[in-house]
């Protein structure tokens, strides 16, 4: 390889991890939702999860491993805005389920906040201002 090719590269490597850190947090979180989905409910709320709680966290991890390679694969603004979207809209609804279910209302809130925070980190971490709306990146 050519001396003068090198530090391109390295410096592409170096811009491309931290746009992928977020993807790659969802997708572990994805990922243990649809392995493990009964130890991470227990762990929240410290109770046996049912069938069907652990067939939904399955159908979550999906979602969040589909969301990973998204938006890792094409961090476009729509991209991005479409996924905060979807995760606030979990949020939302996870608030709601605390609210309504008290033997899921840990686990409710807990998913909650990771949805917050997936939701705020990832546009930080692709270095787009979903904001202007014309898809510029920030300096």
């Amino acid at each position: 390889m050519r001396d003068d090719i090198k530090p391109d590269l390295a410096s592409r490597g170096a811009a491309l991890a931290p746009r992928l850190a977020i993807p790659l947090v969802r997708a572990g979180y994805g990922a243990a939702l649809l392995c493990a989905p009964g130890t991470m409910i227990r762990v929240c709320t410290g109770r046996r999860a049912s069938l069907h709680a652990r067939r939904v966290t399955q159908l979550l991890g999906i979602r969040h491993l589909a969301q990973a390679v998204t938006t890792a694969w094409a961090p476009r603004p729509r991209t991005v805005a479409a996924g905060v979207a979807v995760d606030l809209c979990h949020a939302a609804s996870m608030v709601g389920l605390a609210a309504a279910n008290r033997s899921m209302r840990r686990a409710g809130l807990a998913d909650a906040v990771v949805a917050t925070v997936l939701a705020v980190a990832e546009p930080a971490s692709t270095g787009l201002s979903l904001a202007s709306g014309d898809g510029s990146r920030r300096s």
